[in-house]
């Protein structure tokens, strides 16, 4: 995989509008504003792609002129880093207007999630380590402050090239949902209980791959066709929409992935937290009923409860760097750095 150059103080980042376009909003702008004076805080320069703030209808309409936003981010060589404004639900539709090329003359960091996995996968197929993390109106414009836990490790993965070590559970979490009209809206956040182990015992390493169940709905036409080298010797990364995720939609998408073939090969699977209250038992039963009822993969390590994802706060975790689950201590690791 290539490994972009890390961010320092005085770069540019650029911010897209790939999949939904409400960052143009001029109900959502106070947030689109609030998430960039917190990336300046940082010393950072940050630049809109010229379309990403037409607003939802006319993004919603021009897939073209969204790849457009993402070739220029990638071209412009004063442009060192690419970070989604909010994830959606048809970023797909861009994959017949990116030039391959482009994006491997000129590798860089680009983070983002939800519907920006399938940009990620794109980057990856590429050979481009990208970042399943932070979008800026969900996490870094948060309104009542950019969490301490996600910032941590914005500035860990992307700002330092040592190796990122142990992710561990934040304090905190919250369930709440993410509101982008209200800027005096604040989240309930509660204690967090740390990770959970759902099944297996010891230590497996493998490097991350993943993202959220819309990786079953991928077609045989549409830019991008899974198989099972993608999942072998791999730690898979699970999240999901707390509006669709319910134990039987996560039930549901492993047995997909063991009618694949694609369970079999995986070395160990991390899980994000679901805007859940109380909730571990039932997916984590739902989970074993697929996993080990189904398939017999009894001691397949697989964790539950980490932060990232859909949910609040997040960690960062780059596809293809090398990572190790630790089941018997509850830890999850990432082995090296994610940029030079």
């Amino acid at each position: 995989m290539i490994k972009p150059e890390k961010l320092n103080r005085g770069d540019v980042i650029a911010t897209i509008s790939p999949s939904w376009g409400c960052a143009g909003s001029s109900r959502v702008k106070w947030q689109y504003r609030l998430g960039v004076n917190r990336l300046e805080s940082l010393g950072l320069k940050v630049v809109a792609a010229p379309n990403s703030l037409r607003g939802t209808s006319f993004l919603a309409s021009s897939p073209e002129a969204r790849a457009e936003d993402l070739m220029w981010a990638f071209e412009n060589k004063d442009v060192k880093a690419i970070i989604a404004n909010i994830g959606g639900n048809d970023s797909i539709k861009l994959l017949p207007f990116l030039s391959p090329r482009t994006i491997i003359d000129n590798p860089k960091i680009l983070c983002g999630y939800s519907d920006i996995m399938t940009l990620h996968l794109y980057c990856y197929r590429l050979g481009l380590e990208t970042f399943y993390g932070d979008n800026l109106l969900t996490t870094i414009a948060e309104q009542q402050k950019w969490h301490p836990y996600s910032k941590h490790w914005f500035e860990k993965v992307l700002f330092d090239n040592s190796v990122i070590g142990d992710i561990y559970p934040s304090n905190d979490w919250s369930y709440s949902p993410n509101h982008h009209t209200n800027p005096n809206y604040s989240k309930e956040y509660l204690p967090n209980s740390g990770y959970c182990r759902v099944q297996g015992n010891g230590i497996v390493q493998g490097r991350l791959f993943g993202g959220h169940g819309g990786m079953s709905e991928y077609e045989e036409n549409c830019g991008i066709k899974l198989n099972k080298s993608d999942f072998e010797e791999k730690i898979f990364f699970y999240e999901d929409i707390p509006e669709v995720c319910t134990p039987k939609y996560i039930g549901d998408f492993f047995d997909w992935m063991g009618r694949q073939g694609y369970l079999q090969v995986l070395n160990g699977i991390i899980i994000g937290k679901m805007r859940i209250k109380d909730s571990f038992a039932l997916y984590a039963n739902e989970i074993k009923r697929i996993v080990t009822g189904k398939y017999g993969l009894d001691k397949l390590p697989i964790l539950y409860n980490l932060n990232f994802g859909h949910t609040s706060p997040i960690c960062i975790l780059p596809y293809g760097a090398k990572a190790e689950i630790d089941a018997d201590n509850l830890k999850f690791r990432v082995l090296e750095s994610a940029v030079i």
